[in-house]
C-alpha cells in the first residue's frame, strides 16, 4: 500500500495578516534608522550615476569630489569670516556706540565701476547726502548729459540744477532723449526739434533687458564677463561720436557727468555705452545713491549720480511722477488719481481694457476687479489697483506722450551768449544725421495705442541742503533702516550658488504689477513652507517614512 504523499503548507494569508506584517517591517526599520541616526551612523554613499562603460569615469568622480570638498571648505571660510566681522561689530557698538554699517569700507561694484567717496548714512538726512554727491559730479565733469524721458521731456528738467551747471564754469550740458521707443515717432521728431533749438539733444533708447550678468567669483577661479543681452541699443553711436569729437577738441581727457531724475534711465545709459552691466539697475526708484566712477576708455570717463531731489511745492503729479517717495508722502490713491487727471480719459479706458469711468475711485475699482485685486471678503482693493497704476506709469513698459509747447520760448536761466557757449566745440551736423537714423531704427508705437498726456512744466528740485526740509524723526528712523537693510549684500551665498549650478531669475514686468500689490494679498498666495519644531512621534515617523519613501 503505498503512502499518500503529504501535501505542502500553504503560503496564502488574509490581506489584513499581510498588511499588518508590512506595516510591522516598516516600523522595525524606522526604528533601526532612528537609532542608526543617533549614533551618526550615515548611509553608504551611492554611485552618482556615471556608467561603468563611461571612459575615464574615474578621473571624473574624483573630479566631482573635489569640487563637493572645495565648496564645502568655501563655505566653511565663509561662515568663519561671517562670524568675525560679527565679533568686530559687536565690539564696536560696546566701545563707541556707533553703528558698524557707518564705518564699513567701500565695497566695489563688479567690472570696473568704483564707488567714490561714498557718503556716511549717520543721522544726516540721505536727501543732503544726495545733493553732496550731484554736487561733486557737477564739478568734476566736463560734459554733463542731463537724461530726460522722452515721454514727459518738459516734466524732467530741472532749472534750478541747470542754472547750477552754468554758474559753475565752462562745462557743456547736453539733452538725452531716453526711451524714445515708448512715444509716437512724430511726437519725438517735434520735442527733437524743439529741444535743440536750446540746447544739443541725442535721441537714444538704453539696452535695459539685462540677462547673464557677469561675477566674480573668489577662492575658485574668476570667470568671464557673460555678453551684454539685450534689446538693441539707439542711438548710443551718435552719443559716443558726439563725446569723442568734443575730447578731440577740448585736447585731453574728459569726464561726463550723467544726471536726472528718477527712473529715467541714467543707470541704463552707461550701461549701453559700456555694453556690460556696470551700474546696477532696478525698476525701483532711487537706487543708485553715490558717485560711481565708469572708464569708458583712456580719454573718456562716465560719472553716475544720485536723482535729483524734488521741491515739495511741485504739483502732486510731479511728485508721483518724479519723486522715490511720493507713495510714502501722499496716500497712493491720491498721487494715482493726480496722474490719471492730466491723462485722457479715452485712451486709458482702451489701454487698461476696463469700462468707462467718471472718477478715480470707479476707475481703482474696475482696475482692482479687472486684475484681480481683492481683500478679505471680495471687496476690491483700491490701494493695490492705485500703486499699480503708479508703477506701470513710472516704469518702462506703458506709452504715454505729450505735445511740446506750440511757441518756442527760452528758459528763464538761458541767453543766446550761453545757448551757443553750450553748441560751439560740437559737431551739430553729424549729430543730426545720427538722430534721424536713430529716428527711423527705432520702433515706436502706434499713436492709437498712446496715452495722451498733459505736462505739469518744469519740474522743482532742490540742490542746496539747506532748502531741504527736515523729516519727521520716526520716518527718519524708517527711512534709515530701510537704507541699511539696502545696503547689505550677501556676496558669499551668490558665490556659491554660483558654482553649484543654481540659475537666477531675472525681473520681469510682471514683477513690477508683484511689488505693486499689497502685503495681505502676496501673504495670501504663498503659504509657509517649513515643518513645526513641536511635532507628535507619529507625525515624526511618519515624515521620515515619506522622505525614506521618496
Amino acid at each position: 500500500m503505498k503512502r499518500p504523499k503529504l501535501k505542502k503548507a500553504s503560503k496564502r494569508m488574509t490581506c489584513h495578516k499581510r498588511y499588518k506584517i508590512q506595516k510591522k517591517v516598516r516600523e522595525h526599520h524606522r526604528k533601526l534608522r532612528k537609532e542608526a541616526k543617533k549614533r551618526g551612523c550615515k548611509k553608504p554613499r551611492k554611485d552618482p550615476g556615471v556608467p561603468n562603460s563611461a571612459p575615464f569615469k574615474e578621473a571624473l568622480l574624483r573630479e566631482a569630489e573635489l569640487r563637493k570638498q572645495r565648496l564645502e571648505e568655501l563655505k566653511q571660510q565663509q561662515k568663519l569670516d561671517r562670524q568675525k566681522e560679527q565679533e568686530k561689530k559687536r565690539k564696536l557698538e560696546t566701545n563707541s556706540g556707533v553703528k558698524p554699517s557707518n564705518l564699513e569700507p567701500v565695497k566695489e561694484e563688479f567690472g570696473q565701476g568704483k564707488a567714490k567717496d561714498k557718503p556716511k548714512s549717520g543721522k544726516q538726512n540721505p536727501k543732503k547726502l544726495y545733493c553732496q554727491e550731484l554736487k561733486k559730479v557737477i564739478e568734476a565733469a566736463d560734459v554733463v548729459l542731463e537724461v530726460l524721458d522722452a515721454r514727459d521731456p518738459l516734466g524732467c528738467r530741472c532749472p534750478q540744477v541747470e542754472e547750477a551747471i552754468i554758474q559753475s564754469g565752462q562745462k557743456k550740458l547736453v539733452l538725452v532723449l531716453n526711451k524714445s521707443d515708448l512715444v509716437p515717432k512724430e511726437n519725438l521728431e517735434n520735442w527733437l526739434n524743439y529741444l535743440k533749438k536750446e540746447l544739443p539733444t541725442v535721441v537714444f533708447r538704453a539696452s535695459t533687458n539685462l540677462k547673464d550678468k557677469g561675477k566674480i567669483i573668489k577662492h575658485l577661479k574668476v570667470r568671464k564677463r557673460a555678453p551684454f543681452k539685450s534689446e538693441v541699443c539707439v542711438g548710443k553711436d551718435g552719443l559716443w561720436k558726439l563725446l569723442r569729437g568734443f575730447q578731440e577738441a577740448y585736447g585731453k581727457a574728459i569726464q561726463v557727468g550723467v544726471i536726472g531724475f528718477p527712473n529715467v534711465g541714467k543707470s541704463s545709459i552707461i550701461n549701453s555705452l559700456k555694453q556690460e552691466r556696470i551700474c546696477n539697475v532696478s525698476v525701483s526708484m532711487g537706487l543708485t545713491r553715490c558717485m560711481q566712477v565708469v572708464p569708458l576708455d583712456k580719454q573718456i570717463t562716465v560719472l553716475d549720480s544720485p536723482s535729483f531731489i524734488v521741491s515739495p511745492l511741485n504739483s502732486a503729479s510731479a511728485l508721483a511722477l518724479r519723486s522715490p517717495a511720493s507713495i510714502e508722502v501722499l496716500k497712493p490713491v491720491e498721487a494715482a488719481s493726480a496722474i490719471l487727471s492730466q491723462a485722457d480719459a479715452r485712451q486709458v479706458v482702451l489701454k487698461f481694457t476696463i469700462p468707462d469711468f467718471k472718477s478715480p475711485l470707479e476707475f481703482f475699482t474696475s482696475l482692482a476687479q479687472r486684475r484681480g485685486l481683492h481683500r478679505k471678503g471680495g471687496s476690491p482693493n483700491l490701494e493695490g489697483a492705485a500703486k499699480l497704476m503708479w508703477s506701470e506709469w513710472t516704469g518702462a513698459s506703458l506709452g504715454y506722450y505729450c505735445h511740446p509747447p506750440t511757441s518756442w520760448t527760452p528758459s528763464p536761466h538761458f541767453n543766446e551768449g550761453i545757448v551757443t557757449d553750450m553748441k560751439r566745440g560740437l559737431n551739430l551736423e553729424e549729430l543730426e544725421k545720427n538722430n534721424a537714423h536713430s529716428i527711423q531704427t527705432v520702433r515706436g508705437p502706434r499713436l492709437a495705442s498712446s496715452i495722451l498726456f498733459q505736462s505739469s512744466g518744469l519740474t522743482n528740485g532742490i540742490i542746496e541742503e539747506k532748502d531741504i526740509p527736515e523729516e519727521p524723526p520716526k520716518q527718519k528712523e524708517k527711512k534709515q533702516e530701510e537704507g541699511e537693510d539696502y545696503n547689505e549684500l550677501d556676496s558669499d551665498q551668490e558665490i556659491v550658488d554660483e558654482e553649484a549650478g543654481e540659475k537666477s531669475s531675472d525681473v520681469s514686468g510682471a514683477g513690477e504689477a508683484w511689488e505693486a500689490l499689497p502685503e495681505e494679498s502676496q501673504a495670501d498666495e504663498s503659504a509657509p513652507s517649513y515643518i513645526s519644531d513641536k511635532m507628535t512621534e507619529e507625525e515624526d515617523d511618519a515624515y521620515d517614512f515619506s522622505i525614506d519613501y521618496v
